[in-house]
């Protein structure tokens, strides 16, 4: 299946990765799905057209996001979401007349699988631990980038590893952001769990 950018921003934007991305979600076939860091949607809109060619109308999307809230952390790296293409900034200001950050945006997006996604708004430092997560089993962790918001993201994922689930974490080897991978090594080795590196970018987490 092909990775489509729908004319936003996306940070699988390098050739072939997006696609390589997709061939390792298809692998697992998961049924509950969660994207932390949603950011435009682009991620989500293509997952959710490779679970519905697996599953039919049988799957769930979760994304979450800040969708615009500002957080108070210095250490977060906080992505771009502005476009350099002067089509693109026209397309939304003028024609859509929406933020393509904002969860309205992203909703408007995902519309065709409105019965199968769950956006939820907020800071994952606090949203996780309040969510079932022995439900979901596949996360795309994509989110904050500091250290200790990635550690937070892994520690209330746990429970879709000891699921058999898998996460998948971005941007492992971010040279800007080098909290990434500390918390994950860290996790992996403190939970004694398996870590693949794929692509010379995202590094896979399953049980041993």
């Amino acid at each position: 299946m092909e990775y489509k950018k729908y004319f936003r921003k996306t940070s699988l934007k390098q050739e072939g990765i997006g696609k390589k991305f997709l061939n390792e979600i298809a692998l697992k076939k998961p049924k509950n799905f969660l994207e932390i860091g949603v950011f435009h949607g682009v991620t989500a809109r293509n997952v959710c057209e490779l679970l519905q060619n697996i599953h039919g109308s049988d799957f769930k999307y979760f994304g979450l996001d800040l969708f615009g809230e500002n957080i108070k952390n210095d250490n977060e790296v906080i992505p771009n979401t502005k476009f350099n293409n002067p089509l693109k900034r026209i397309y939304f200001e003028y024609i859509l007349r929406q933020d393509p950050y904002s969860i309205d945006a992203v909703t408007y997006l995902l519309r065709k699988f409105k019965k199968n996604i769950h956006l939820i708004k907020g800071n994952s430092n606090l949203l996780l631990k309040k969510m079932n997560m022995s439900q979901i089993d596949y996360v795309f962790l994509d989110g904050g980038h500091a250290y200790e918001t990635v550690k937070n993201d892994l520690h209330y994922s746990k429970a879709v590893i000891e699921n058999n689930g898998t996460i998948l974490c971005d941007d492992y080897n971010l040279s800007y952001a080098p909290g990434v991978k500390q918390a994950i090594d860290e996790f992996v080795t403190d939970n004694n769990l398996k870590s693949e590196i794929i692509f010379e970018r995202f590094a896979k987490i399953e049980k041993n």
